[in-house]
């Protein structure tokens, strides 16, 4: 018990990514930088894909949620981090701490099944393109929406009750700049070994599904390509298909190194790096890789500037 009052009692001490040092003030320069441009081109993809009639497609419906998921995530890490230097804070109580890691690991949860699951959609466009309409209706958009968000609230109930109820006597120093769960876990005393090995099944179950779907898919697209004698058909597929798979390798691969690998194989500068990436750096370019190698939200972003200008132009003569 007196275990347990210590763990409700105690704050936890972030010590982050800044050394507030001379390239401190630069670093949150960036990722200052990057956060915003993060929400700003996220919003701009749900913006697009909302009011233009020829985004309402299930891809495009999949991809606006994707981006409402980046918005999300990234905002129950960076703005903390970043107040917390501007104030010159670093601790962090328990209470804030679980419920920071439940929606960091139910959003990133979601957005691994919903990654896992759009690659049935590439599957269906290239393999089954005669029967896309009804293979993906909007019942089984709402299916796949659906089902992520059920598996990440699966993966962060089971992974937050499992890592923030082990007693938390030693050290309440988290060398990291958020409370993630590996790094949570070496924080705590006592037999580990049972915990251990449920976390592990948890994120093995949270990866393993959806890239068992993503190889599977991508399996027989590779098959049907192979099958096409069109040059101009094969290369349109492949151009259909490189965005998500760009998207899918960035995102698991970091997520692979922080929660697949033995813990001997971590290190502190390790964790934070490959963190950083996929917590900071993907939800900006997520929303890049899709809008940049897209004719259709590039054309749909430029229609909407054109009306902009001349609502603007009218607005001047009228003035």
């Amino acid at each position: 018990m007196d275990g347990e009052n210590r763990t409700l009692s105690s704050d936890f001490t972030l010590m982050g990514i800044f050394t507030h040092g001379k390239a401190s003030g630069f670093l949150f320069s960036i990722i200052c930088g990057i956060f915003f441009l993060a929400v700003i081109a996220n919003g701009i993809m749900i913006f697009l894909i909302h009011i233009d009639p020829h985004l309402h497609t299930p891809m495009y419906f999949l991809l606006s949620h994707l981006s409402l998921i980046d918005v999300m995530y990234i905002s129950t890490i960076v703005p903390k981090m970043l107040v917390d230097y501007l104030v010159g804070k670093e601790t962090i109580s328990f209470i804030a701490c679980s419920f920071q890691f439940f929606l960091y690991m139910g959003f990133v949860g979601a957005e691994f099944f919903l990654l896992g699951l759009m690659a049935y959609d590439r599957y269906v466009a290239i393999c089954n393109p005669l029967r896309y309409s009804v293979l993906m209706s909007r019942q089984v958009c709402w299916m796949i929406l659906s089902s992520s968000w059920f598996g990440g609230a699966l993966d962060t109930f089971l992974l937050t009750s499992i890592t923030m109820s082990l007693p938390f006597c030693a050290s309440h120093k988290i060398n990291h700049f958020f409370c993630e769960a590996p790094t949570m876990l070496r924080l705590a005393c006592g037999n580990k070994a049972t915990y251990e090995m449920a976390m592990y099944i948890c994120c093995v179950m949270m990866l393993l599904i959806p890239f068992t779907v993503v190889i599977a898919s991508y399996a027989q697209i590779l098959i049907t390509v192979h099958q096409m004698k069109s040059a101009e058909g094969k290369k349109k597929s492949f151009a259909t298909c490189s965005s998500h798979m760009m998207v899918v390798t960035l995102f698991f691969g970091a997520a692979l190194y922080t929660y697949m690998l033995p813990q001997s194989y971590h290190t502190p500068v390790k964790d934070k790096i490959f963190s950083a990436f996929y917590t900071i750096l993907t939800p900006l370019l997520n929303p890049l890789i899709y809008s940049l190698r897209n004719k259709d939200v590039t054309g749909s972003l430029r229609k909407v500037l054109a009306r902009y200008e001349a609502a603007c132009g009218v607005t001047r003569e009228e003035f």
